[in-house]
């Protein structure tokens, strides 16, 4: 007889799904700063055994409210079972005017509808399910954008992991994009790594071991 698995061999490679939403004002087919570094934040994951998608915000009808769905067309719905289906979510902002951008409000404004959302015992939908953050910009504000965006996602029930940010910011003043360089700056690569490794572990250790019932 094979000796039993301990808990850590046996969520090793349990299989995980994630999402990307990226909130860039710009829809597709326009070039996306944050598109690129949430590309490469779910190619990071892919490497812990996590598939999943990217979905960019600004090319679906997102309405603005707090429901879940605000009908009239309101894409929130699908994005929303998208989410839910999902392990992870990845949020990626470009940083406007030393905050994160409309967009990505809009998505917390529609993940408030969560706080009402709970199962048989008690708990938020999203109980279990990890998030990260990816944040680009032309000058500094990242660790601020980050913090607004963890405040919010922590309030809508998902969990965070340690150093769960990856972002790149310019030089103040300069007009130099993310995806204008020639390649992934180092730390932001080494940065991308990390909150892969640290989301997905994160992720197979609640899926195994869930939260109380509230």
């Amino acid at each position: 007889m094979e000796p039993a698995q301990t808990p850590t061999e046996a969520t090793s490679t349990t299989p995980l799904r994630a999402v990307a939403l990226v909130c860039s004002l710009r829809p597709s087919p326009a070039s996306s700063s944050s598109q690129l570094l949430a590309e490469q934040t779910m190619e990071a994951l892919k490497e812990h055994g996590v598939t999943g998608k990217v979905i960019r915000v600004a090319d679906h009808d997102v309405k603005p409210g707090v429901e879940t769905d605000m009908g009239d067309g309101d894409a929130w719905p699908g994005i929303r079972e998208t989410i839910l289906a999902s392990d992870i979510l990845i949020l990626s902002t470009p940083i406007w005017l030393g905050h994160p951008c409309s967009l990505a409000q809009r998505v917390l404004e529609r993940l408030d509808a969560e706080i009402g959302e709970t199962d048989d015992e008690g708990r938020m939908l999203t109980y279990g399910k990890v998030a990260g953050v990816c944040v680009v910009g032309n000058e500094d504000g990242a660790h601020n954008v980050s913090a607004d965006l963890f405040q919010g996602l922590n309030d809508v029930g998902f969990s965070l992991a340690p150093n769960a940010v990856t972002y790149w910011v310019g030089e103040a003043m300069h007009g130099t994009d993310y995806q204008d360089l020639d390649k992934t700056p180092e730390k932001t690569a080494a940065t991308t790594a990390t909150l892969a490794a640290n989301t997905a572990h994160l992720a197979r250790r609640l899926k195994a071991a869930p939260y109380p019932a509230s």
